[in-house]
């Protein structure tokens, strides 16, 4: 089990979804947290009532990641208010679920503002404020490496991601800091079902069950599957673990094609 008392989080996008529940992982096992959300307030102060009740201190603080230049103020806060920073997990994701042909230079802009630019800017502004032990860990996606209807931009961003952990890993390294990624296959949060619903015109609950027969292990994801991950990740025990990203699907993404014809 992760032991991380003492230690101080900082989530972006913590306020829903798996950032949400990595959070409360992470307060479960002593961190105190911080929790960043776009526009949604009262998601925010949720999950830090949550971290709370947890025992641990926490924090919402708004952070709108298109403008990259807003997360040192943040992580200048976090310093103010903590005076140290031991884990950044960077969550947060958004996009236009467009064909490529179709994605205007905004939509463009936009994604990789806040997957890629912004984390870039929190690695800069965190690092400073991390000891030997620090851990950083990205939050990746299956388009990071399999083509998904209107994800083009995404899994591009998510590509980039992966690409900086490796180099991050090398460049951290002789500080004793690690960067890893986590790479969740099909899990249940509520974008999961905009996508099949709105993106897709699917059946959510057919679409599900058709996810669920094709992973080998014959159920779809939960965000209280990844969250484990994350911890371990965290803790001490990952020290001499960098520059992975860990897929986490079920084993859904191993499945051949040829195999699902069998359905």
């Amino acid at each position: 089990m992760a032991d991380l008392a003492g230690r101080v989080a900082l989530i972006l996008g913590g306020s829903r979804g798996i950032g949400r529940g990595i959070a409360l992982g992470l307060a479960r096992r002593g961190a105190d947290c911080v929790v960043t959300y776009r526009a949604d307030e009262r998601a925010g102060r949720a999950a830090v009532a949550e971290v709370q009740a947890l025992g641990r201190r926490g924090l919402a603080l708004p952070l709108d990641l298109r403008e990259p230049e807003q997360v040192g103020v943040v992580v200048e806060r976090v310093a103010k208010e903590f005076s140290r920073l031991d884990v950044l997990v960077a969550s947060a994701a958004a996009t236009a679920f467009r064909p490529m042909l179709e994605q205007k230079p905004h939509n463009v802009t936009k994604t990789l503002a806040i997957s890629v630019q912004s984390f870039v800017a929190a690695v800069q502004a965190a690092v400073p404020l991390m000891a030997s032990g620090g851990r950083i860990i990205v939050i990746s996606g299956i388009d990071s490496h399999q083509a998904m209807t209107g994800h083009g931009m995404l899994g591009a961003a998510k590509a980039a991601m992966e690409s900086l952990v490796r180099v991050l890993a090398l460049e951290l390294g002789e500080r004793g800091i690690t960067v890893n990624g986590v790479n969740p296959g099909f899990i249940e949060t509520d974008s999961s079902r905009l996508y099949l619903q709105q993106g897709l015109g699917l059946d959510y609950d057919a679409a599900v069950e058709r996810l669920r027969r094709h992973t080998p292990v014959r159920r779809v994801g939960r965000v209280e599957d990844v969250v484990p991950l994350v911890e371990y990740l965290a803790s001490d025990a990952a020290s001499f673990l960098t520059g992975q990203t860990i897929v986490i699907d079920g084993g859904l993404t191993i499945v051949s094609p040829l195999t699902r014809l069998e359905d």
